[in-house]
């Protein structure tokens, strides 16, 4: 039986090298991929978050964790018939870490909430070229470029518990004092950094039909060109080069369109 497949084998093998209607490997993977998607990509970044640490924990603040960020995002590209199996689109990405410390004041009366969101996010230009390696499945490799940043927003609350009737009070006579006499501080900072970003990367496509397909790649992404400010509103200076939001990413997606 096995020497009969095995024969079968070979003669059909070599009957489709007789026969130029029949090219091998399948003629998909030898012509120009045409057409256009769009995407949906979660993702894993891996950014270094020990340089933030020190600075909270000096502060009395909770660290963030260092297992990563998981990234939601998206974006499209179309293939350019010029230059075959090239593709040009955009794509955007966003996500954040958190942390929380309750500590109670010197004086026992009150405690005071540290909350610290690390949020990291960009859009960028993609620009990748395709490999068809067999019948729906491809390589492609490139990257992307645009701009992006990271984003610390630092909240502290020292006070008794707070009620909506307070805080209209509060607000209207500008008078922030809990209930014991003791001055409240609430206050909200956001430090943002915005920074050029790039993203080399290479993917695995696997096309399920002619309009589905997945996906899975790694890349790195890189951030240079910093710009900080404060509130929006203020310059800020002095921020350590070695705070931001590059690092390893991996990431999954489906794909709709034309393959």
């Amino acid at each position: 039986m096995f020497l009969l497949i095995l024969t079968t084998a070979i003669s059909a093998i070599g009957f489709a090298q007789g026969d130029d209607d029949i090219p091998i490997p399948p003629k998909r993977s030898q012509m120009a991929k045409i057409g256009g998607f769009g995407y949906f990509a979660p993702s894993w970044l891996k950014i270094d978050v020990n340089p933030i640490n020190q600075f909270l924990v000096g502060a009395g603040a909770a660290p963030l964790k260092d297992n990563g960020i998981f990234m939601y995002g998206g974006g499209g590209a179309a293939y350019i018939i010029l230059v075959p199996n090239l593709r040009i689109g955009g794509m955007g990405t966003s996500g954040s870490i958190r942390s929380t410390s309750v500590q109670p004041t010197p004086s026992g009366l009150n405690s005071v909430r540290r909350d610290v969101t690390a949020s990291v996010g960009f859009g960028a230009i993609t620009v990748e070229y395709v490999i068809p390696i067999v019948e729906h499945l491809d390589i492609s490799f490139g990257g992307a470029i645009g701009w992006g940043g990271l984003d610390l927003q630092l909240r502290e609350d020292i006070g008794s518990t707070l009620t909506w009737g307070q805080e209209w009070n509060n607000f209207g006579s500008g008078n922030y004092q809990s209930t014991t006499g003791n001055q409240i501080t609430n206050i909200t900072r956001t430090l943002s950094g915005s920074f050029l970003i790039w993203r080399p990367g290479v993917n695995i496509e696997y096309a399920f039909m002619g309009w589905l397909a997945g996906r899975v790649g790694v890349s790195y992404l890189g951030m240079s060109a910093p710009s900080w400010e404060v509130d929006g509103k203020y310059d800020l200076v002095g921020v350590p080069d070695n705070i931001n939001g590059k690092g390893l990413n991996i990431n999954v997606g489906v794909m709709i369109g034309t393959f």
